[in-house]
């Protein structure tokens, strides 16, 4: 005998999974586009954190977790343009935050999450002590799954791929 389910259908269950299974990644994309847009306009548009030099700057950011870093060449790198790392940081996290919304090119999107993120952690964060008060790392693992699968619903990636189905 067939089991069935609270609606009284066999395997009804398994077709609720199979729905939740599609849509698992939607919350995760849109929280870590939404984090990554606002994170981006946040450094774009302060101007004292796109300076080399004074209180909230990123390049006394840089200067202050410079000697604690797994990176310290990293760092060096950002400190010859201060304010270039800034804007590219600032640029990089709306870019990506926009294609993980859309979902344009969202495994390359995921991935530029998931290198600013790495950055972030091996310098800024890497001398949290419990690791885990270090908030790069989550949002490190949070971007591998949305590599791994891309944005397969409510995404422009969707739709291309339908369309070149439909043409064949």
């Amino acid at each position: 005998m067939a089991h069935t389910y609270g609606n009284g259908q066999p395997g009804a269950e398994r077709g609720w999974r199979a729905v939740a299974s599609r849509y698992a990644l939607l919350p995760l994309r849109i929280f870590l586009g939404v984090t990554f847009v606002y994170a981006g306009l946040d450094k774009l548009t302060d101007d004292r954190f796109m300076s080399a030099s004074g209180s909230g700057s990123v390049g006394e950011l840089m200067r202050s977790v410079r000697d604690g870093s797994a990176v310290p060449w990293l760092v060096d790198l950002a400190l010859r343009s201060p304010e270039g790392f800034g804007y590219a940081i600032g640029f990089g996290e709306l870019a990506v935050g926009i294609g993980t919304l859309a979902g344009l090119l969202a495994r390359l999107a995921a991935a530029g999450g998931a290198l600013i993120s790495l950055s972030l952690w091996l310098t800024v964060s890497w001398q949290s002590d419990p690791y885990y008060y270090g908030n790069d790392l989550a949002y490190l693992m949070a971007w591998l799954p949305l590599v791994l699968a891309g944005a397969p619903m409510f995404s422009l990636d969707a739709v291309r791929a339908a369309r070149r189905r439909r043409t064949r």
